[in-house]
C-alpha cells in the first residue's frame, strides 16, 4: 500500500492559538498541530490537564524564543463543579474518596465563593507536575505517597458563579500564574462542608490571547496549507503586556548588531518589547535606570508584521 510522503519540516514562524480537545494532552496536540504545518520547531505557552478544553497557545520557530512571555500571565477559565463528592486527584479523572450530601443554597454557595476571591493559600495537588526531589509529585501519588507541600499565594482576580443546579456548580475564574482550579474546586467544596470536585474545565484567556481566536484541530485539518499559516500571529502577540519601543534607524543596527542603545523617549526600566524604525519586531530588550537599553533575546530574521 503506498502512503502519501511526508512533507519535510521547514522553518515557520509564528503563533497558533489551539482549542485543545478533552482526551488529548497538551503535548499530543502540540505534535499533531506541529506536523500539520511541518514545523522544524514548536512548543507551548503551558499546559491545559488532558481532561480540560480550549485555549492553548502553540509556538513556532522564532516564536518558541518568547512562549516564557505567557507563562506568568493571568488566565481565565469556565470551571463546572460536582459537589458531594470528592476524589484523590480533585477532578472526574480521580477515584471515589468520599461521598457526601448536599445541602447548600445559593446564599450560602455566593458567601463562600467571596471568601475565595483576592489573595489566597492554595496547597498544591499531589498529582500535579511540581518536583520534589527532581521527581513531579504525580509519580510520588501514583504509588499511594502523599508528601507535604506548603501553601502557596496565588490570586483569583474574578469568580463569578454562572449557575448552580443540584449538585453542579458553574463558575469563570480569572486567575494568576500558578493557581489550580481544580484545587479551587475542592477546596469551595470543602468550605461548603459537602466536599467536591471539577468536572469540566476550559481555557478561555491566556493574558491578551482569546479562545475566540482559538482553531480546532479538525478545522486546521480541512484547510488548506496556504489557508493555515494565515492564521498565525506574530511572535510578538506573546508579549503584547510589555511596553513597546520604537527605534531609529541607526540604533535599530546597532542593536540587530547585539549592542547597547540610549533610549531618548525618557526613563524606563525592566523588559521591552523593540521594534526596527519601519515596524518589524526584533525583540526583547532590557533596560537600565540609566536609559540604556540592551538586546536580551533578538529573532533570527525579521518577522514579517
Amino acid at each position: 500500500m503506498n502512503h502519501p510522503q511526508r512533507q519535510p519540516w521547514r522553518r515557520i514562524d509564528g503563533v497558533l492559538l489551539l482549542d485543545k480537545p478533552a482526551g488529548m494532552t497538551s503535548n499530543a496536540a502540540l505534535q499533531k498541530a506541529r506536523r500539520l504545518f511541518n514545523a522544524a520547531k514548536a512548543g507551548h505557552t503551558g499546559t491545559l490537564d488532558p481532561m480540560a478544553t480550549g485555549l492553548l497557545s502553540l509556538c513556532f520557530g522564532e516564536a518558541t524564543k518568547f512562549a516564557g512571555g505567557l507563562l506568568a500571565a493571568d488566565k481565565r477559565y469556565a470551571a463546572t463543579v460536582r459537589l458531594g463528592v470528592r476524589t484523590d486527584t480533585a477532578d472526574a479523572e480521580g477515584r471515589i474518596l468520599e461521598t457526601r450530601p448536599v445541602a447548600v443554597t445559593r446564599e450560602q454557595l455566593e458567601a463562600v465563593l467571596a471568601r475565595f476571591r483576592g489573595d489566597i493559600l492554595q496547597v498544591p495537588p499531589m498529582h500535579s507536575a511540581l518536583k520534589r526531589d527532581g521527581r513531579p509529585l504525580y509519580e510520588y501519588a501514583r504509588k499511594g505517597i502523599v508528601l507535604e507541600r506548603a501553601p502557596r499565594a496565588v490570586t483569583i482576580h474574578a469568580l463569578d458563579l454562572r449557575s448552580f443546579e443540584g449538585d453542579y456548580i458553574e463558575f469563570d475564574v480569572d486567575c494568576s500564574k500558578g493557581t489550580y482550579v481544580r484545587t479551587l474546586a475542592q477546596d469551595i467544596g470543602e468550605a461548603l462542608g459537602c466536599g467536591g470536585h471539577l468536572t469540566a474545565l476550559r481555557r478561555t484567556r491566556i493574558g491578551s490571547l482569546h479562545l475566540e481566536e482559538a482553531f480546532t484541530l479538525e478545522a486546521l485539518e480541512a484547510m488548506t496549507p496556504e489557508a493555515r499559516e494565515a492564521l498565525l500571529q506574530p511572535a510578538d502577540a506573546l508579549l503584547t503586556a510589555l511596553p513597546r519601543l520604537d527605534l531609529d534607524a541607526d540604533a535599530t543596527q546597532r542593536f540587530g548588531h547585539g549592542q547597547t542603545v540610549p533610549v531618548l523617549q525618557g526613563p524606563v526600566a525592566g523588559q521591552l518589547r523593540i521594534y526596527a524604525d519601519d515596524g518589524r519586531f526584533l525583540g526583547l530588550g532590557r533596560a537600565a535606570p540609566d536609559g540604556q537599553v540592551a538586546p536580551a533575546r533578538l529573532v533570527a530574521a525579521p518577522i514579517e508584521k
